[in-house]
């Protein structure tokens, strides 16, 4: 019923505005036909043509009838049926065509998994560090007053300082954080035309963050926690002055909890509210549509960190880095409306029009646009606590290994293809129709957004110009030198194992790594071998001797989880001297219940003066 009456209200609704639509067309295109190409009145055609069609149709309709009637009166009862029929198959066809806009097919047909496509960028080309640790927020967080997200009793800050430093040093393959800010300078001049060299003091950087949630209330932006972690390490660990810094969203003023908590430790960073945009070196988007002037701050800066949430978008499908930087155009557009045509679904209606694979996406230009994806030297993904859409409240996740609790994830690379191909499958498969609060028929507010078709045709063209749209080609810097592969996109093989290209053995495609012991998913130690870690017997039946060797005292925690990385057991969690340690797993949980036979995993993390290790064996349990 629900169904018949919106038909109703489109068909009462649909006439006046295409009279309005085309109105409004000839009165802004006849005083100045070029501005037929202007995205509004791209936007405005078709429903303007759509109404003369059925002005046409209805006309067309009465004509036939009309002689129908004159048929009858001649009594040719033959003819008067043919035009009847004729009559009412034109009037149908235009009722149903262009009163009632078709609905886009929601399920989007995805290439085959592990079939990657682009080249693979980064120290360690195509890798993506996947950060996870269930202690970094507090799951019985209400978000209400007193008692918000971004309170620092809900996140835990030095558990953010480590994720942050793991992802350093699994992206780099360094030993300290120092030298993996070192690695990533010295590969983004190197291969920028810069020279072997690392950061030079006196370098503007630029942190491009999330803040279009406002600040102050429930809807989540990039945390004050995550933002903290990275200036502590951009300041303390790569030596960059704080007045070199600039940090902020240039769509929205610095929420008062991202400034007080950072400004506090860090008073001399520039904390954005308002920005000038620059006068030349404009964006032009290679559709030829807009012109867009960036702020003035990307344009002095030598580096660019984008940071933004991990969340679905009711127009993009997801909205993850090149997303992010809607809010990168605002000072010059006013509003990220104007670039909205170039997405999935630009009406944010629940209706994927613009859903078909080989369609002109800003996100391409915003990639390779020489200040912004041209100055990037880390992308930096804040899943700590997730949301559904813009300006919305966090979300806890069904699957594994969140199993609903919050993501509790930071994911970080230098391959921005990679980067949100991986944040991609995530969202995919959390937020598909079957999600209690996200599933059902899309709306302007909620739906399986990540599933309409086309949110991953920019992946697609980002990373070989192959699936650009037909004689089309992509140029934001007005050089004529068409961009190349930007990174390397592919979907992983299922939801379960999490496994890419790489992580099959291939040579080529993604590598998922993570610090934490999650199924499928390789886990590298993250600094030097400072510990050796087995378990015997295994497999073992009533008890194992889990045998860990250290080179130097050390803190250390060991601790059983299962395959689905939900935690077990901590064994361990203490400083122990140098040398051989045996400790005794009898096959229990925390609470002394006997597990059932199967796989298990033993994680040794070690902490000292030189860094973490963090290293995973495979235990079997039998019967």
């Amino acid at each position: 019923m629900n169904f018949i009456k919106q038909l109703k209200v489109k068909k009462l609704v649909f006439p006046f505005l295409g009279l309005a639509a085309l109105i409004w067309f000839l009165v802004r295109v006849i005083p100045k036909p070029s501005r037929v190409s202007y995205p509004c009145m791209r936007a405005t055609a078709p429903l303007a043509s759509s109404f003369i069609l059925y002005l046409m149709g209805i006309t067309g309709s009465m004509f036939i009838f009309k002689k129908a009637k004159e048929r009858f009166r001649q009594s040719k009862y033959i003819l008067t049926i043919v035009f009847i029929f004729v009559g009412l198959v034109v009037g149908m066809t235009v009722t149903i065509k262009y009163s009632i806009p078709a609905k886009a097919n929601l399920v989007s047909k995805l290439e085959d998994p592990n079939t990657p496509m682009g080249i693979g960028k980064g120290i360690i080309p195509g890798r993506v560090a996947w950060l996870y640790d269930p202690d970094a927020t507090n799951e019985n967080m209400t978000n209400t007053d007193g008692d918000y997200w971004f309170d620092d009793k809900n996140t835990n800050q030095s558990v953010v300082n480590q994720m942050y430093s793991d992802g350093l040093k699994l992206i780099t393959k360094a030993t300290t954080d120092a030298a993996a800010w070192d690695s990533i300078f010295h590969f983004y001049n190197r291969t920028h035309g810069r020279g072997d060299v690392g950061y030079t003091a006196g370098e503007k950087i630029v942190i491009k963050v999330n803040y279009n949630a406002g600040g102050g209330g429930p809807g989540i932006n990039t945390s004050p926690q995550i933002n903290y972690a990275l200036l502590d390490q951009l300041i303390n660990n790569a030596g960059v002055a704080q007045a070199d810094i600039g940090i902020g969203d240039p769509h929205s003023g610095t929420p008062v909890e991202n400034y007080n908590k950072c400004n506090a430790a860090f008073p001399k960073v520039n904390y954005w509210n308002s920005l000038d945009t620059a006068i030349t070196e404009p964006l032009v988007t290679s559709d030829g549509q807009l012109t867009i002037h960036l702020p003035q701050v990307y344009i002095d800066a030598t580096y660019m960190i984008n940071m933004p949430v991990l969340k679905k978008h009711h127009r993009a499908g997801i909205s993850l880095c090149s997303k992010n930087h809607n809010g990168s155009v605002c000072p010059a557009l006013g509003t990220a409306f104007p670039v909205h045509y170039s997405l999935p679904c630009p009406d944010a209606d629940g209706v994927a029009s613009n859903g078909a694979y080989g369609s002109y996406r800003i996100f391409v230009d915003y990639m390779g646009h020489k200040d912004l994806g041209g100055k990037t030297i880390l992308y930096v993904i804040d899943g700590l606590w997730s949301s559904v859409n813009y300006a919305h409240p966090p979300i806890k996740w069904r699957m594994s290994p969140f199993n609903n609790d919050y993501p509790n994830s930071i994911f970080m690379s230098q391959d921005p293809v990679a980067i949100e191909s991986v944040g991609f499958d995530f969202l995919f498969k959390e937020f598909d129709a079957s999600n209690p609060t996200e599933g059902g028929t899309p709306t302007g507010e909620k739906g399986p957004f990540p599933h309409f078709p086309g949110v991953d045709d920019f992946l697609h063209q980002a990373a070989d110009p192959a699936n650009w749209p037909k004689n089309f080609t992509y140029n934001p810097n007005g050089d004529g030198v068409a961009l190349k592969s930007m990174g390397v996109h592919e979907h992983w093989n299922n939801a379960v194992d999490k496994k890419y290209s790489r992580n099959l053995g291939l040579d080529k495609g993604i590598e998922l790594v993570s610090n934490a012991p999650v199924v499928g998913v390789k886990n590298i130690q993250i600094a030097g071998m400072d510990a050796e870690f087995k378990n015997m017997p295994n497999p073992f039946r009533s008890s194992t001797n889990v045998q860990f060797v250290l080179k130097k005292s050390s803190n250390v925690k060991l601790v059983i989880y299962d395959t689905n990385g939900r935690q077990i057991r901590t064994l361990l969690n203490e400083n122990r001297f140098a040398g051989t340690h045996n400790i005794i797993w009898d096959g229990k949980n925390g609470n002394g219940q006997s597990l059932r036979a199967g796989f298990y995993l033993g994680q040794l993390v070690s902490s000292n003066n030189e860094g973490t290790s963090t290293i995973v064996i495979k235990i079997l349990h039998c019967d």
